[in-house]
């Protein structure tokens, strides 16, 4: 449950640098989901603070800057979205910015059962059986692995007639890796055993990853990314058809004038399309505006709420950039669902 700390210990982490977890840490959370990011981006205005780079769009190992909001807003200025991209290295069809680490996944760090080296066996094949689990990890504490009991290695002592007994069926030096180590350096430790243990950074056994966890975390983390290309795919199908070079031009920096609209950002789809945008100083940008109502209406999509599209667009931007940060925590199912009704739309219309 989220905690809101109280105004003294918000000021006082006012000029500081630190850790992004720092600040999850005072609001009792990890994740940067909607709620926490409604309710942490209130306090900090309420108290006239803001953060830089902005905590909800930073990456997930990042350090920020407590400021005063005066501060941030002078520092930002009068950023497009699209140059915003640029200075996180966004650009179309980049792979991640930030490195993944094995203990970014929940499962990591949720506590591990086990059972001590003088544990009964049918104590370790008891909770394997009833909490449907392939391995159950032997610690002597919470710090020292004396190995793992798994139903391979049960069934290997069994076979070879060995007493039954826990220390026959312990498979000693069981893969165990730190929580800053490379995700994807771990994968084939995790194809090959099927779970690696984790050890935090106080050196305590902290969790374990198992095969099963790798597949869900890619089937969460994976889907978004191809919807998100095949977003982009139909919108350039369905824009560049109709709107032409110099439109496009319209959008781009002075210095990425091409006229494609293969060199487009998110930012720039919905300059392109917005009746209504606004610089963050609130002007109205009334050539733009003026542009993307001759767009709109270049495109006849005369059964498609104009406001609604520009409105799902953007957030489809908001969650492009979030995935593309590939951070630990996996969409909600609320922006999973704006996606699914974004790209049924544009089916539709391509």
């Amino acid at each position: 449950m989220l905690r809101n700390p109280s105004d003294d210990e918000l000021l006082a982490l006012k000029g500081r640098r630190i850790p992004l977890v720092e600040l999850l840490t005072c609001f009792n959370t990890r994740f940067r989901n909607d709620q926490a990011i409604l309710v942490i981006e209130q306090r900090l205005k309420d108290l006239g603070l803001a953060t830089l780079p902005y905590f909800a769009t930073c990456g997930s190992q990042s350090e920020i800057h407590i400021v005063a909001q005066e501060s941030a807003a002078a520092e930002q200025g009068d950023t497009t979205d699209e140059e915003q991209e640029d200075e996180a290295g966004l650009l179309p069809g980049a792979l991640p910015t930030q490195p993944f680490r094995i203990g970014d996944l929940p499962c990591a760090h949720a506590g591990v059962d086990s059972v001590t080296p003088a544990s009964d066996l049918t104590e370790a094949t008891y909770i394997m059986h009833t909490k449907n689990y392939s391995q159950i990890p032997v610690l002597e504490d919470r710090y020292t692995v004396s190995g793992v009991v798994t139903w391979r290695s049960v069934a290997k002592m069994y076979a070879t007639g060995a007493e039954a007994a826990l220390a026959n069926a312990i498979v000693e030096d069981p893969p165990v890796a730190h929580a800053h180590d490379d995700f994807f350096a771990m994968l084939s430790s995790v194809c090959e055993h099927g779970y690696v243990l984790v050890r935090a950074h106080n050196g305590r056994i902290s969790g374990i990853v198992t095969a099963a966890d790798i597949t869900q975390r890619f089937d969460a983390t994976a889907w978004p990314f191809f919807v998100i290309g095949e977003i982009e795919f139909r919108l350039r199908k369905c824009l560049g058809a109709k709107i032409g070079e110099d439109a496009v031009r319209g959008v781009q920096n002075n210095d990425r004038k091409t006229g494609k609209i293969a060199d487009l950002m998110f930012g720039q789809y919905v300059m392109l399309l917005d009746g209504d945008q606004r610089t963050r100083q609130g002007n109205r940008r009334e050539a733009l505006c003026a542009a993307a109502d001759q767009n709109w209406q270049t495109l006849g999509w005369t059964g498609v709420n104009r406001v609604q599209f520009v409105h799902q667009l953007d957030r489809v931007r908001e969650i492009r950039n979030q995935i593309a940060h590939f951070r630990p925590e996996p969409l909600s199912a609320q922006r999973s669902e704006e996606l699914r009704q974004f790209v049924g739309l544009l089916r539709q219309l391509t």
